[in-house]
C-alpha cells in the first residue's frame, strides 16, 4: 500500500514537473507579445490583452506547482503576488490611456 501511495505522489510530481514547463512557452510568447506591443507599437488593447494572458499563465503555472505538491491553494499570497506587476503595467499604461 505504501508502495501504490509513493508510485502516486512520484506520478503527481512528474505530472506538475511536464505541465509547469509545458506552461513556460506560453507565457514567455506573452512577455514578448507584451513587450512589443508596450514599447514599439503603443497598442494599449493588445498590451492589456497579453498581459491579462500573461498573468493568468502566472497563476496557472503556480496552481500546476501548487497541485504537484498535493497541496491546497489557500493562500491569499498567490493573487496578491499579482499586484505588482499590475501596478507596473498600469505605470506603463497610465499616459496611453488618459492621452
Amino acid at each position: 500500500m505504501a508502495d501504490e501511495t509513493e508510485l502516486r505522489s512520484r506520478t503527481r510530481a512528474l505530472t506538475g514537473v511536464v505541465l509547469a514547463t509545458a506552461l513556460v512557452y506560453p507565457l514567455l510568447v506573452c512577455a514578448v507579445q507584451l513587450a512589443i506591443a508596450q514599447f514599439f507599437t503603443a497598442d494599449v488593447p493588445a498590451a492589456l490583452g497579453w498581459g491579462l494572458a500573461g498573468a493568468g499563465l502566472c497563476v496557472g503555472v503556480a496552481a500546476v506547482v501548487r497541485w504537484s505538491t498535493g497541496r491546497r491553494v489557500r493562500s491569499p499570497w498567490l493573487l496578491a503576488g499579482l499586484v505588482p506587476p499590475l501596478l507596473f503595467e498600469l505605470w506603463l499604461t497610465w499616459p496611453l490611456l488618459t492621452g
